[in-house]
């Protein structure tokens, strides 16, 4: 059991890993040992959450969740299957959390009048360097 947060419990059976070689450094080890680790797990039909939590953990994972709903996530920062492995969950539990918290609700408000004033202040004086740098050209009814 993989504890998220007060009300959240993940089952590890909902949690499919795979052990796959690893690029990057490494040596001669990298090219034998499976230490990255590929976790999957089933957004579209886990019952550990509610769909307000799971629309916005899809979100959250973007191009990692595929068409039917598995987010993948592959763990390839350490040398060891261990570490990688513990990486791979951190990061899972890590966006669950993120979708747990609901956003906060935007208060509409309006401008003040001083941030008004200050905004057509800046226009003016951005008008008038505009105007200024115009080039003068004499009137045709004065010559």
């Amino acid at each position: 059991m993989i504890h998220i947060s007060d009300t959240i419990i993940l089952d590890e059976n909902e949690i499919q890993l795979d052990f796959i070689r690893a690029s990057g450094p490494g040596g001669q080890n990298v090219n034998k040992v499976s230490s990255a680790v590929q976790l999957r797990f089933n957004v579209a039909e886990t019952t550990a959450f509610n769909d307000p939590i799971r629309e916005r953990l899809k979100k959250i994972a973007g191009k990692r969740l595929t068409a039917e709903g598995v987010l993948i996530i592959k763990a390839q920062r350490y040398r060891s299957q261990e570490q990688n492995l513990q990486d791979a969950i951190d990061r899972l539990v890590e966006m669950i959390q993120k979708a747990i918290e609901a956003p906060k609700h935007r208060q509409a408000t309006r401008p003040t009048a001083a941030s008004k004033k200050r905004r057509l202040t800046t226009k003016r004086r951005r008008s008038e360097l505009k105007r200024r740098r115009q080039v003068v050209r004499p009137r045709e009814d004065e010559n």
